[in-house]
């Protein structure tokens, strides 16, 4: 973890690429946060702005940038938002959307923006000449609280490099016995070619929280 590191803004290359250290442009206004956005529910969408980075090897949050093939971001430090959480992040002007992990947190940086990585922000259909772009943004309670189905997100996006989970749902939970329970996910994946739906399975101890078995097939 990296602390008491000046970040610095480049603005030379990209008007609103930040380098690792990143830090926020001297040319952004620095917001102090209110109450009402702290107290956001967190499936609420808000509207917001991303920029984007290359990463660095060090994360404030322990999480690598190439963690999700990528699909990772910064926050404020005074965000709501916290470390590992996903956030659903939609470019309104394509519709376009990704699910990206927060690997990372900038003090100083306005509470309504998210750095993203460079891939995501291509993903999102983005060229990185815009340098801002607005963006919704919405956390994703569902995954956040089941346990499995975020494991099965990151082995899914793990099995289909080229492809990027844009949303999910939960579709079983069974019992199957006192030491079995089965649960069952739907993602949908983006590549630039297509969308497919992708079934993740998982089986596993309550009682120890091993995985019995796991699997993930094309729908």
């Amino acid at each position: 973890m990296y602390t008491n590191i000046p970040y610095r803004f480049v603005p030379h290359t990209h008007p609103h690429y930040y380098s690792y250290p990143y830090a926020p442009s001297p040319y952004d206004s620095i917001q102090s946060v209110p109450a009402s956005y702290m107290n956001i529910e967190r499936q609420q969408t808000i509207q917001g702005q991303a920029t984007w980075t290359d990463g660095g090897q060090v994360t404030k949050c322990g999480i690598p940038w190439s963690a999700n093939e990528y699909m990772t971001a910064a926050v404020s430090q005074n965000s709501p938002y916290r470390c590992g959480q996903m956030l659903k992040i939609v470019n309104p002007n394509n519709q376009r959307q990704i699910i990206v992990t927060i690997v990372d947190q900038v003090q100083g940086y306005p509470v309504n923006r998210i750095n993203l990585h460079r891939r995501a922000f291509e993903t999102l259909g983005a060229n990185p000449q815009v340098g801002v772009l607005d963006i919704q943004i919405t956390p994703s309670p569902q995954i956040e609280e089941e346990k499995w189905g975020k494991y099965l997100l990151e082995v899914t996006q793990t099995a289909y490099p080229n492809y990027n989970v844009t949303d999910y749902q939960s579709v079983e939970k069974t019992q199957i016995s006192n030491t079995q329970i089965r649960e069952v996910y739907d993602y949908y994946l983006q590549s630039p070619q297509e969308l497919i739906t992708v079934r993740g399975t998982v089986v596993y101890n309550p009682n120890t929280n091993r995985v019995t078995s796991f699997d993930i097939r094309e729908m």
